[in-house]
């Protein structure tokens, strides 16, 4: 029998590395060109390898259920994060694996279940990004609206992460009769191997990053500007002191990546995939549903960051050398994020010059310690 492994996104490394939306079409970069990410499971597992071979703490979804048109339909191809999550955990042997959860199409006592049971297929290394809604569109392919107003969702998510904790938590049958769930003689069985599975949630609004600060091991938001995000995350850490949290609130940003020998080849691919033959149609389609029914980004940077959706989805750009790549990620720690996500043109073809030239830069920085896969097993 395995033993059980400590999920990595509880290891000491200051800053923390994970890759983006591998399982959707395009991943971050909605672009045109003909060797744009392809979401197959094989092309899935090979990154997942490399990721979990170099020491990268975690991969991490996007649940998607309806591309963003344009030409290239993007994210209109999407891999489901259960199942997903589930077998690159079973191939896996070190990363953190999340699976990304809509509150509204997701009942608790069956996420429970799904990730409790992940949670032993990877021996604990499973992990939790709670989704509360904001994708009108969405619900309607699904058969509904878009449920109650904002502040209401994040009402109803609340009670929805309150069952799923305490079915892991449980030992005996319980009844619970609240606002928006009614239950008897519930309980989750098995519970996750690891008693603290990480919970993760993206927050822009006032009422999302409550609700992160409140249940969530890490807060995901997005950087418009390195001194804005700064001051963003004093007032995150200072509300998250002021509710005596048990545990550190830790903050994640997301970035993409163009790394190459020297920065003019870096800039040319940038500009290439990114302006040249950026999937326009779909970069305005996101923007304006953003606007719509988001507050992931604030409505009044949208349009400044359009640029950014076509090369990464918003992401903070780390375009350039090596030492550019890793000078840039030690900026983002310094404005005091505790990580972030990658996302690359083609992840299982880019990802391994990453690793072997930004990985010891990072070390040598401070910012990362030399992985040992066997180090974590106890």
């Amino acid at each position: 029998m395995k033993k059980t492994i400590s999920n990595q996104m509880f290891n000491d490394n200051k800053f923390k590395l994970g890759l983006f939306a591998a399982n959707c079409s395009g991943g971050m970069a909605v672009t045109k060109i003909p060797e744009r990410w392809d979401n197959s499971w094989e092309n899935n597992l090979q990154m997942a390898e490399i990721a979990d071979a170099a020491g990268i703490e975690f991969l991490l979804p996007i649940a998607r259920w309806i591309g963003y048109g344009g030409e290239t339909n993007f994210h209109g191809n999407v891999l489901e994060t259960i199942t997903w999550a589930s077998a690159l955990l079973a191939r896996t042997q070190h990363i953190s694996v999340f699976s990304t959860v809509h509150t509204s199409f997701n009942h608790p006592v069956v996420v429970a279940k799904q990730i409790a049971t992940m949670d032993n297929i990877g021996h604990g290394r499973a992990g939790l990004n709670v989704v509360c809604g904001w994708n009108r569109p969405e619900y309607e392919a699904l058969g509904g609206e878009l449920p109650y107003d904002h502040e209401s969702r994040y009402a109803y998510g609340q009670e929805w992460v309150d069952v799923i904790k305490a079915l892991w938590k449980e030992e005996k049958p319980f009844d619970w009769h609240r606002e928006f769930f009614n239950l008897k003689n519930t309980y989750g069985y098995p519970h996750p191997l690891n008693k603290n599975v990480p919970i993760l949630n993206a927050a822009g609004s006032a009422q999302g990053r409550k609700f992160a600060i409140r249940n969530a091991d890490f807060l995901f938001t997005s950087t418009i500007t390195l001194e804005s995000s700064e001051k963003e995350i004093a007032e995150l850490k200072q509300q998250a002191e002021q509710i005596k949290r048990e545990t550190a609130l830790n903050i994640l940003t997301f970035s993409y990546v163009v790394c190459r020998e020297n920065r003019k080849e870096a800039e040319e691919f940038h500009e290439w995939y990114s302006q040249e033959h950026a999937d326009w149609g779909a970069v305005d389609n996101v923007i304006r549903l953003m606007f719509e029914n988001a507050e992931s980004f604030p409505k009044d940077k949208l349009n400044f960051i359009r640029n950014r959706f076509s090369a990464g989805h918003g992401g903070y750009p780390l375009v350039g050398t090596p030492d550019d790549v890793a000078d840039g990620i030690e900026r983002l720690s310094k404005a005091g994020f505790a990580g972030s996500t990658l996302a690359f043109v083609n992840y299982a073809k880019e990802l391994p010059y990453f690793c072997q030239e930004v990985l010891p830069r990072l070390e040598a920085k401070g910012l990362r310690l030399p992985f040992n896969g066997e180090k974590d097993v106890c």
